[in-house]
C-alpha cells in the first residue's frame, strides 16, 4: 500500500504553494480550486498555525466583490516527511521570509523541482538562487488588490488580476506546462520572454507605491488628490526608473506616466500591503522594498534623495 501511494504521488504533477497571504491564498485557492478532484495535479497549502488549523477545519475561504468561494486543497501542512517531493513551489511569503521558509521546506526539493517567486522585490531570484544554485528559479510577479481578511480568508477587491512569468533558462516544455495549469485554473497568466522587464516594471509600481502610501500614511486615493503626496510619489518613481534605465532595463519611454495611469485604475480606498503592515505594528518589507533602491542607487552611482527620506522615517518604526 505504502509503495503504491508513493507510485500514484510520483505519476502527480504536485505543486506547493508557499505562503498564503493575498497572492499566495488568492491564486492558490484557484489552482485548488480547479484541481481538487485532478488525478493528474496535486495542489498543497503549505500552512502552519492557526492558519492551518482554519483551512483543515473550514477550507480556505476567498472573498470577491461578486461573492466567496471556498475551496480545499489536497494537503494543508507545514511537515515536509507529510508533503513529500514538489514538482513547482510558488512562494508568496514577505520578502523577510524567503530564506527561513524555503529553508523549512529544503526535504520537499527534487532535482527537477522549478521555484516560482511571486514577491514584491525582484531581488527574490538571486536570494533563492544563492540557497539552491542547482534548481530552475523562474521569475515572476501579479498585479493584484488582495489581503488576508482573517486567518483562512482572503479579500480581493476589484477585477484587476494579472500573472506574469518566465526565464531564460529553464526548459520551455515545463514552462509551457506550468502556463497550461494555470490556464486551465481561470488564472490570467502570461509566459513572458523579456520576464526581468515586466518584473521591474511591476517593482517600480510596487516600491513607489509602497514607500508612499507608508511614509504618508495615505491610501491611493488620498495620495492622487493631494498635490504635495502626488509630488513625493512622482519624485520617488523618477529616481527608481533612473536606477532601471541606467541597469540598461529596456522598459517603455512612457513608464513613468504608464505606472501613474495604473495606480488611478487601482481601488481608490487601497493602499500597499507594506502599509497595512506598518498600521498594524507588525514587521514590514522595508529592505526589499525601499532600501533595496537606495542600495542600487548607490551601486549604480544615481541619487535617491526622496527614498532616502521616507527609508530614514520608517526605520524608526520598523519593529525589531
Amino acid at each position: 500500500m505504502v509503495y503504491f501511494l508513493m507510485t500514484m504521488q510520483f505519476m502527480k504533477t504536485r505543486i506547493g504553494i508557499l505562503g498564503l497571504g493575498g497572492v499566495g491564498g488568492y491564486f492558490g485557492g484557484l489552482l485548488a480550486k480547479a484541481y481538487y478532484e485532478s488525478e493528474k495535479i496535486e495542489i498543497i497549502f503549505i500552512a502552519r498555525g492557526e492558519t492551518q488549523k482554519v483551512i483543515l477545519a473550514n477550507g480556505l475561504v476567498i472573498k470577491t466583490d461578486d461573492g466567496q468561494t471556498i475551496v480545499h486543497p489536497h494537503l494543508v501542512c507545514d511537515d515536509p516527511t507529510i508533503i513529500g517531493k514538489l514538482d513547482y513551489i510558488i512562494c508568496a511569503t514577505k520578502t523577510y521570509d524567503i530564506e527561513v521558509s524555503l529553508l523549512s521546506i529544503e526535504k520537499c526539493f527534487k532535482k527537477s523541482t522549478i521555484i516560482l517567486p511571486l514577491y514584491n522585490g525582484v531581488d527574490a531570484p538571486e536570494r533563492i538562487s544563492t540557497l539552491y544554485p542547482d534548481h530552475e528559479v523562474l521569475q515572476g510577479c501579479v498585479y493584484i488588490v488582495s489581503k488576508i481578511e482573517s486567518s483562512g480568508i482572503i479579500r480581493k477587491t476589484g477585477t484587476f488580476e494579472k500573472l506574469f512569468f518566465g526565464s531564460p533558462s529553464a526548459p520551455m516544455i515545463k514552462l509551457k506546462e506550468l502556463q497550461t495549469i494555470f490556464a486551465n485554473a481561470g488564472i490570467d497568466s502570461y509566459l513572458v520572454d523579456e520576464i526581468e522587464e515586466k518584473v521591474w516594471e511591476k517593482f517600480i509600481f510596487i516600491s513607489a507605491l509602497a514607500s508612499a502610501t507608508s511614509y504618508l500614511n495615505q491610501n491611493i486615493g488620498q495620495i492622487i488628490a493631494n498635490d504635495a503626496s502626488r509630488a513625493l510619489y512622482v519624485e520617488l518613481l523618477n529616481e527608481i526608473t533612473m536606477i532601471a534605465a541606467v541597469k540598461g532595463l529596456n522598459l517603455p519611454n512612457d513608464i513613468i506616466m504608464q505606472t501613474i495611469l495604473k495606480l488611478e485604475k487601482t481601488p481608490q480606498n487601497a493602499t500597499s500591503s507594506m502599509h497595512r503592515d506598518v498600521i498594524a505594528g507588525d514587521k514590514f518589507e522595508l529592505e526589499s522594498l525601499t532600501e533595496f533602491v537606495i542600495n542600487e542607487g548607490l551601486k549604480y552611482e544615481i541619487p535617491t534623495p526622496t527614498y532616502n527620506i521616507v527609508f530614514e522615517k520608517l526605520k524608526t518604526v520598523l519593529p525589531i
